[in-house]
């Protein structure tokens, strides 16, 4: 029951960081384009972001799980950014560069030959 409670509050706490943020970042596109946002607007826009992360995650889970992995790697969220041509060609430019430079270590393990 402590684990739920604790579960619980740490979402409640992301929820509100996440809030903040989406706030923050609203409040300053408003002040660049002159326009106003109401409190309801941020409030369902942090709804809807929080929904999608929720989903993300989840299907980043089920990729490494399926893989028989139990960390997510960067494999598994270029497979999830595979719908979207922009962002997957922009995320897979990244990881290359990245291994490119030697930065992108996936981790422990064996290497690939």
């Amino acid at each position: 029951m402590a684990n739920i409670e604790i579960d619980e509050n740490l979402r409640e706490r992301l929820k509100s960081t996440l809030w903040f943020s989406i706030g923050k970042i609203v409040d300053e596109e408003c002040l660049t384009l002159n326009v106003n946002a109401t409190p309801q607007f941020i409030g369902a826009l942090t709804e809807m972001v929080w929904v999608q992360l929720e989903n993300a995650s989840r299907d980043l889970e089920s990729f490494a799980k399926h893989a028989g992995r139990s960390t997510i790697n960067t494999d598994d969220v270029l497979l999830l950014a595979r719908r979207n041509d922009g962002l997957g060609d922009l995320l897979k430019a990244f990881v290359d560069k990245e291994a490119a430079s030697g930065g992108a270590a996936k981790g422990k393990g064996k290497a690939k030959k």
